[in-house]
């Protein structure tokens, strides 16, 4: 197989240069990659000049839109990118989290892009920040597309999900991206990129891949440009103190190695429920990719008393893993990636056992339907470190396999001493019932972590595992681990997007941000809105109605109706007593009541449902004999579907004397 660049829009095959990429089950030649030159002009030409600007031209709701239909694409080849998946030393089920968690990332962006982003070009951010007394001049945080590139590199351990974790939310956020995967199982990623950019479900140049080195890309970057990196601390170090980064200002993002912690709490008893979800997480962390994954358990942390019951469990367990042969419906674990790979962390086994005690490991493995001297098998291995705050190599050398050490605390307070010693990780667990033991172990170590998974028997049934990060939540973490975020919801679309104050008037800012902004001119309608289609509706439309006057019977009827007879609305000396009414007082939902009667077409037509309102206060009470008078303005629209969109409506309701006395936000689902 040859591993082409796709650079330009054209593929660029290995030359005489290229290399042989190894099965990490035979050792056996599965590609070849490499070429002498990488035409980076083209490249970046390509992604900037061609991919950006056509991507510019979406809403995000048309780029989720898309992300759906490659999600789905990716779904239907599955299989093909399983059995390649087993040269890299993958089980079935390590193919799962990677390919299947991969897939399920970028639905879960396209879900989200439709859900919490508008159809538009611009993203809002916050609420508008009133800055002048009137009103006139006013401020709004906004975020858009950056016109550069988002350059992707990537680890070797997860070739399908972490191209895709990191290519969703740039191309949501409307920046192309230039793929770079480890070479070792760049095949792997190859095969998926290619089923990806030949679908041209997104622009041309949305997508690029770098198959090999990366020549002087680095080099020609600029402010606009982005870096999103997964891998070792030393690689990562190396290219963020390239020099023309720096001077640019290029940003630089790190996913990189952590020494992740599980801490077992105080209050959990040996071969209780809770213990044994402790021991099945710190097993299947230890052996789910060969230990090969950026989140897995290292140090293992039990109280003094359970140490060795921790040891006898999870050694247990680990002794009925079967090596093997990856493709094999029997075989629990795989190999490492590459010999290369066995042999970092066999050197690494050797530094730990320097201070701790190895307590489990077979040197002399039974591999399953494999060789042991081709493949790059290697025993899961655990260790006890018994003066664990006097130790240092457990708490800064990371062997990247199935390799993790058992050491004890005494308190929590010791223990979160010990989650720290590891200078930053991508995630610490918790098993424990204590909602003491959980809340001191946030305040005292939540600083450390990019991620904190407290676990149990009631959550244990429907936990997503301490290996596991989710679209929905941040990963990444500080110091050792890097400092960067990807994924965390829309935060990581924000990410590849500049966030930008502007300040305007409200008339402008409503041009810029294509919503309805108060203080901007309103269009009455002569044709009732409610009577318009989502089409025919346009940003600022508005009706305006009443007014009502509020009488003493409507209070008293709306309280004995409703059972709301607070004395507010009910007892004049108590409520003049209170320091914010003057006396008996209109209820608040009285108010939202006779406001939809005055503004609602009661008539069937394209307004198909009201879903729900926002934002709802309260500025100033009306008394019985005050009147009441309601406007009604567009403020946003967002389709939903081919059938209907959403209509976000802006409400102020006014006394007699114009007052605003209310306001809130209405949503309406409305027929094109």
């Amino acid at each position: 197989m040859d591993i082409s660049s796709y650079v330009g829009g054209h593929w660029v095959l290995p030359d005489k240069t290229a290399k042989p990429v190894l099965s990490a089950v035979t050792s056996e030649p599965v590609a070849r990659i490499g070429t002498a030159t990488l035409d980076t002009e083209l490249l970046l030409n390509y992604g900037r000049l061609q991919g950006g600007p056509a991507l510019r031209e979406l809403t995000f709701h048309e780029r989720a839109t898309r992300l759906k239909a490659l999600a789905t694409l990716l779904n239907d080849h599955k299989a093909e990118l399983t059995e390649l998946s087993f040269h890299t030393g993958s089980t079935r089920a390590d193919s799962k989290i990677d390919i299947d968690g991969g897939i399920g990332t970028v639905f879960v962006f396209a879900s989200k892009g439709k859900r919490e982003m508008p159809d538009a070009k611009v993203l809002c951010d916050g609420d508008i920040e009133q800055l002048s007394r009137s009103g006139t001049f006013v401020g709004q945080h906004i975020y858009t597309s950056k016109p550069g590139v988002s350059v992707q590199i990537n680890a070797y351990n997860f070739p399908v999900w972490g191209m895709l974790e990191k290519l969703a939310p740039s191309l949501l956020a409307g920046v192309p991206a230039i793929v770079k995967p480890a070479t070792v199982s760049s095949y792997v990623a190859h095969a998926c990129f290619k089923l990806m950019v030949e679908s041209e479900i997104f622009p041309a140049g949305s997508m690029q891949f770098i198959a090999g080195r990366t020549a002087n890309l680095l080099d020609a970057l600029g402010c606009q440009d982005m870096i999103s990196f997964t891998g070792s601390a030393y690689t990562a170090q190396k290219l963020q103190s390239n020099p023309s980064l720096l001077k640019k200002g290029v940003k630089f993002s790190a996913e990189q190695d952590s020494l992740n912690a599980t801490v077992l709490g105080q209050d959990v008893k040996s071969g209780s429920s809770d213990f044994n979800v402790f021991v099945d997480e710190v097993v299947r962390e230890m052996s789910a990719k060969a230990g090969q994954k950026c989140t897995a358990i290292r140090r293992i942390l039990a109280p003094e008393n359970l140490v060795t019951d921790v040891i006898d469990a999870v050694s247990e367990k680990l002794s009925a893993i079967r090596i093997g042969e990856p493709s094999l419906e029997d075989t629990d674990m795989g190999s490492l990636v590459s010999l290369e790979q066995r042999s970092d962390v066999l050197s690494k086994i050797e530094t730990l056992s320097h201070e701790c005690e190895l307590v489990f490991g077979d040197k002399a493995l039974d591999i399953n339907g494999a060789s042991v001297e081709s493949g790059a098998f290697v025993s899961p291995t655990l260790f006890h470190c018994a003066e664990p705050l006097s130790a240092s190599s457990v708490h800064s050398v990371e062997a990247f396999g199935p390799v993790a050490t058992v050491m004890p605390f005494k308190n929590t307070e010791s223990a979160c001493a010990l989650l720290n010693r590891g200078g930053g990780s991508l995630v610490a667990s918790v098993v424990t019932s204590d909602k003491t033991v959980a809340a001191d172990i946030v305040a005292t170590s939540a600083a450390f972590h990019g991620r904190l998974y407290f676990n149990n028997t009631d959550s244990a049934k429907e936990a997503t595992g301490h290996g596991s990060p989710l679209p929905h939540m941040t990963h990444g973490g500080p110091g050792r681990a890097g400092g960067g975020e990807e994924l965390g919801g829309i935060r990581a679309v924000k990410h590849h997007m500049q966030r930008t104050s502007v300040q305007a008037s409200p008339d402008l800012l409503s041009g810029i941000t294509g919503n309805f902004v108060p203080g901007a001119t309103k269009t009455e309608s002569r044709v009732h809105p409610f009577r318009k289609t989502f089409n025919q509706l346009a940003i600022g439309d508005t009706i305006v109605a009443g007014p009502r006057v509020i009488s003493l019977e409507d209070i008293e009827t709306f309280a004995h109706f409703t059972g709301d007879t607070f004395y507010a609305h009910m007892d004049e000396a108590a409520a003049k007593a209170n320091p914010f009414f003057p006396g008996r007082v209109a209820h608040g939902y009285l108010l939202l009541s006779f406001a939809a009667g005055l503004f609602v077409d009661p008539d069937p037509g394209p307004v198909l449902a009201n879903t729900g309102l926002d934002g709802l206060s309260f500025q100033k009470p009306v008394v019985a004999g005050d009147s009441l008078s309601v406007s009604l303005t567009v403020k946003r629209k967002t389709r939903r579907n081919d059938e209907y969109g959403e209509v976000r409506w802006h409400v102020q309701l006014q006394n007699q004397d114009n007052d605003q006395v209310a306001s809130y936000e209405l949503h309406t689902m409305n027929a094109y």
